[in-house]
């Protein structure tokens, strides 16, 4: 008899599975950490098969440590990192592209241009319950069909295969392109951007609109169905799979929030608050999407729910962590906030990835206002706190506007939940009591149930309460903040909200320059590049004199900087503030700056080693960097040039650039 749920946890930052017993005790675990992709700014990556693999490994694990059988266990049960975009090949089963992440902010000119049709941000909303964003998976799809040429030709020939995680994975465990199931869980679907919400179906005249065929797209179920059987997996195989949600929907169910106006809030990368809605699906007219909250069976009734969602929550502490290393690990956090009596007039707005609700603002940009002399990094670990509690009071203001009731207390879960001074702070901001499970895998706990419920292995929905009140119930955090503080601190928070709007136009600023200059040089050739191409001289060689030649170069000002590509024969000449070069530098060194010596510059198809010395760099009076056919330059030469230039300063201007897209 079966014994166990085998549970698989498909997260942004790790994969894991669990074996829960009937008593929704975790029993084993495995977990391994996801790779993460940064190609450009803004742009995140998973690699598709990695994930594939890291999950087949640990749940291969989690039953050896447990001592399970493919026998031992019921069912599996899925939850997922939802949008997360995967487009693959029906006939080889393999990726076309490394799957796009959620928070992926590389779709913002496709939004722009969807925007802009009648209706604006909201013109599917009727229909999907979402606005137009960069955060679903049609935009991620679009993408992906008009900027991958593979994506492009299988689209046109019905051979591509688009799904979010939970579809990848269904697919490979139960053959991949040896008849794998090509399909989708409805609360998954409904992220899409492209499911009629209340039909459950996908909308041809959306799929239409976006040039996404409907054959792409995989068929959706309910939560709660045998789906099929794993093939080809070991000792995994002729397990079924009969349970699938998205993570925040699965988290809903785990909480036990299955009476219409219960909620959960939980702290994950980002933050999700979902109020269940019952069997009534409730427009938003403040900035939260309406979406699908689970449907246990396929002749169950569907559950709604009003969603809030936060692009950055435990991303701001990894952020603070990795890039700014003033913690070495999360838990850090709580003991710097805890360390002084506020944040010093400090307000962090973590807008990464722009604002998610209730804002929708991709042109927002993370800014942090009041900082002074006195800061000290104390002072942003809790103004990072603070962030993630205001974030989730913006969105619990907006539920009581499209509700109209003050709503009651909130079940918490998920990894920033440990944080015992974040939990009271929640409190104290939203003047309601906020419950954590005592039990810690109360998240993952609803994929598992919804799979229990398919094959019997628990009875009724009810169960789920049970389940939690038997690992303890709920540790209470109440309120303690009176209300004149409690709005006092909310209006400091709005007013830096605001200042961080509208600060994406200045990266478009930048990026325009640059694009004018490439224009230019596509449009006319200077004297310069035509003296060079009608001679068919060499460039000339670097000037090391032992003297000093040129005044302006010792003085701090750059008078002669030529750049050229010799991959290209017509170049034009344009001028280019220093900074922008250095920032070019930056990007195509990625070292760390030598302190000089030998280095290699690949010119014309030949090497010709220059021996650098740092004394002598104040006397180069024209520099020529050239670029072969076969290879960028030398990355330790593009690292001394830089140096160059920072020991003369960025004020000075580049005369005369020659410089290739």
């Amino acid at each position: 008899m079966a014994r166990f749920i085998l549970f698989i946890d498909q997260g942004t930052t790790s994969s894991r599975a669990l074996l829960f017993d009937k008593d929704g005790a975790a029993v084993a675990k495995e977990q391994l950490a996801l790779k993460q992709h940064y190609p450009q700014p803004g742009w995140a990556e998973h690699d598709p098969e990695e994930i594939l693999n890291a999950v087949v490994q640990c749940c291969q694990t989690a039953m050896t440590l447990g001592g399970a059988t493919a026998a031992d266990i019921a069912a599996i049960g899925i939850t997922n990192q939802r949008e997360t975009t995967v487009a693959w090949d029906r006939n080889t089963g393999k990726p076309f592209h490394k799957a796009i992440v959620w928070l992926d902010t590389r779709t913002s000119e496709t939004v722009g241009k969807l925007c802009k049709g009648q209706g604006g941000k909201d013109r599917f909303r009727a229909k999907t319950g979402l606005p137009i964003s960069t955060y679903f998976s049609a935009v991620k799809m679009k993408w992906l069909i008009d900027n991958v040429p593979e994506v492009k030709k299988a689209v046109d020939s019905k051979t591509c295969m688009f799904g979010t995680i939970e579809s990848w994975l269904i697919y490979n465990l139960t053959g991949g392109r040896n008849g794998g199931l090509h399909i989708t869980d409805i609360s998954n679907a409904s992220r899409y951007m492209l499911m009629n919400i209340a039909e459950g179906k996908w909308d041809p005249a959306i799929c239409k609109e976006l040039g996404i065929p409907m054959e792409c797209l995989p068929t959706i179920k309910s939560n709660a169905e045998v789906y099929g059987t794993v093939k080809g997996f070991g000792k995994l195989d002729g397990i079924c799979i009969a349970g699938s949600l998205g993570d925040q929907h699965a988290a809903l169910l785990g909480q036990g929030c299955i009476e219409t106006g219960s909620s959960k809030n939980t702290y994950g990368t980002g933050c999700f608050m979902l109020l269940n809605t019952g069997e009534k699906a409730v427009p938003s007219a403040s900035g939260l999407l309406t979406t699908i909250g689970f449907k246990l069976g396929q002749n169950a009734p569907t559950n709604y729910a009003l969603e809030g969602s936060v692009a950055c929550a435990g991303r701001t502490i990894q952020w603070l962590r990795d890039n700014l290393k003033i913690i070495k690990e999360a838990p850090e956090v709580e003991q710097h906030a805890l360390s002084v009596q506020d944040t010093g007039g400090v307000t962090l707005v973590p807008a990464f990835s722009g604002l998610f609700a209730p804002y929708w603002r991709e042109d927002a940009r993370a800014v942090a206002v009041g900082m002074t002399l006195y800061t000290r990094k104390e002072h942003l670990c809790r103004a990072a706190l603070e962030a993630v509690a205001f974030s989730t009071v913006d969105v619990m203001e907006a539920m009581k506007r499209d509700t109209g009731k003050s709503l009651g207390n909130m079940h918490v879960d998920g990894g920033m939940t440990a944080n015992n001074f974040l939990m009271q702070l929640q409190a104290n901001l939203l003047g309601v009591d906020v419950l954590r499970a005592r039990m810690p895998e109360a998240t993952v706990l609803g994929a598992a149930f919804a799979a229990g419920l398919a094959v019997g292995f628990y009875k009724d929905i009810k169960d789920i309460k049970a389940i939690l009140e038997k690992a303890g119930g709920w540790e209470s955090f109440p309120s303690k903040m009176v209300v004149e503080d409690r709005s006092k601190e909310y209006i400091r928070w709005k007013d830096a909200v605001q200042r961080s709007l509208d600060l994406q136009k200045f990266e478009a600023q930048a990026q325009k320059q640059l694009d004018q200059a490439a224009a230019a040089k596509r449009a006319q050739a200077t004297p310069v590049a035509q003296e060079t191409k009608v001679q068919n001289e060499p460039a000339p060689e670097p000037v090391l004199d032992e003297q000093p030649v040129n005044t302006a170069a010792a003085s701090g000002k750059v008078s002669d900087l030529t750049v050229f590509d010799e991959r290209v024969g017509d170049s034009t000449e344009v001028c280019i503030p220093t900074d922008f070069l250095m920032l070019w530098l930056c990007s195509a060194a990625q070292l760390q700056p030598p302190m000089g010596g030998l280095f290699v510059l690949p010119a014309l198809g030949t090497s010709r080693a220059i021996d650098f010395d740092q004394s002598k760099l104040d006397t180069i009076s024209r520099f020529t960097l050239l670029r072969s056919a076969s290879g960028p330059c030398s990355k330790s030469f593009v690292t001394i040039l830089l140096l160059w230039l920072s020991t003369l300063g960025t004020a000075g201007k580049c005369n005369r650039a020659l410089v290739s897209s």
